[in-house]
């Protein structure tokens, strides 16, 4: 249909467009303001009923004991080595504690053998470890 010929032509001249009486199909004026606007006041019944734990909260919750926040993966060692390691009596030695990693996991393969000092490691780290000839150290301290 051609716009010339819409309802909303014959509408525009008055001042209610088709919504009847004044103050109808206004933005926000006819539902009291914009968002959470009054919910203590003139929209508190509507708050109880749609949102009842609006102002309640959680029990306070303990941070997680044990956040690994960095960590090395068994196929770095060969870098790490080169930053941080250390040989002493034919054995090369990687503090890991030291280097400020928490956790060693077992992804990737081990080419040399290593002594690896850190607080947290994998089980699978471990055994790709000690399948080519090394050890890991817990270093709890």
């Amino acid at each position: 249909m051609a716009t010339r010929l819409r309802k909303t032509r014959k509408l525009r001249g008055g001042r209610n467009m088709g919504w009847g009486q004044i103050g109808q199909h206004r933005a926000s004026g006819h539902k009291g303001g914009l968002g959470v606007s009054g919910m203590m006041k003139y929209h508190y019944s509507t708050l109880l009923k749609e949102d009842p734990n609006h102002f309640g909260h959680d029990s306070t919750h303990p941070p997680h004991p044990n956040i690994t926040k960095k960590w090395a993966s068994v196929r770095d060692l060969d870098d790490l080595f080169s930053k941080f390691g250390k040989e002493e009596e034919g054995k090369k030695i990687i503090d890991l504690g030291a280097a400020g990693f928490d956790k060693l996991l077992g992804g990737g393969k081990v080419s040399n053998t290593y002594t690896v000092k850190v607080n947290k490691f994998t089980a699978t780290s471990e055994e790709k470890i000690k399948a080519v000839g090394g050890e890991v150290l817990a270093d709890n301290g």
